[in-house]
């Protein structure tokens, strides 16, 4: 999701956990104005350029939620114990005992088929927690190698995931296109710290004015800046370092500087 702040119009990237702990009012980080938000907060950004996001109008009434994910059921109250009259001895009628060489064996129930069953069910139910949670078994350092050793044997693919705060930029520059007129060629250097593979970053590049207030700001996703299909599937492996190019517009002289962040 996505937020901007109304002073110099930065746009934020921000989830849910950020919104509850702040209650919607958070602190521009470029100008440190305080602001609610919740009014322009979106899941997706309008076409570049904009200026603007448009501001959530207030609902006059509540929005009611008919969707139901979970309710905790009530707590049932124990049974009250009731105490069953007790035969007195003399009305119990005396029972004839069989001789055990004359009783017929009679087989139990057999559990094993429920027994099986039960174990079925929990690895089909821990399978499913575990493919929900593949992104952080995946990342974890002692489960992703245990992971990644297991699939190597088997001859598998673990799915990539995605860790930004492992990806490190080490140098960057721009300069003028040097074949496309009007248009800027922007360079960075990127390494991979993780002990795992990870999809290529969705990178956000804004440029800034002398003041330090955004003027352009253009999203790349990796099909936008890798011209391999193979190499973006295969995605940048751990410990691996990538010279990445990017091509944008120009906005003219009033861009001094320029800012990239990964997604």
């Amino acid at each position: 999701m996505y937020t901007q702040c109304p002073e110099c119009l930065s746009v934020f990237s921000l989830d849910a956990r950020t919104l509850a702990q702040a209650h919607g009012y958070v602190m521009c980080g470029h100008c440190s104005a305080g602001f609610d938000s919740l009014a322009t907060l979106t899941e997706q950004l309008p076409p570049d350029p904009f200026h603007e996001l448009p501001v959530n109008e207030p609902a006059f009434e509540p929005p009611q939620l008919d969707l139901v994910v979970y309710r905790p059921r009530p707590e049932e109250p124990e049974p009250i114990g009731s105490t069953a009259a007790v035969p007195e001895l003399a009305d119990i009628a005396p029972l004839a005992r069989t001789p055990r060489f004359a009783r017929a064996h009679e087989p139990g129930p057999r559990r094993w088929p429920w027994v099986a069953t039960c174990l079925l069910l929990a690895l089909l139910l821990a399978a499913q927690i575990g493919w929900a949670c593949r992104d952080v078994l995946i990342a974890n350092p002692l489960t992703g190698g245990w992971l990644r050793t297991t699939c190597a044997t088997l001859g598998c693919e673990l799915p990539l995931v995605s860790d930004v705060g492992k990806l490190h930029l080490l140098a960057r520059d721009v300069q003028t296109h040097p074949s496309v007129p009007g248009a800027l060629l922007i360079s960075a250097t990127v390494r991979n710290d993780a002990d795992f593979s990870q999809p290529w970053p969705v990178v956000d590049i804004t440029l800034y004015d002398v003041d330090g207030k955004p003027i352009a700001m253009r999203r790349l996703q990796p099909a936008d800046y890798l011209g391999d299909d193979l190499l973006q599937q295969r995605g940048l492996g751990p410990g691996a370092t990538s010279a990445l190019v990017f091509e944008v517009d120009d906005p003219g002289k009033r861009a001094v500087t320029f800012s990239l962040d990964f997604e």
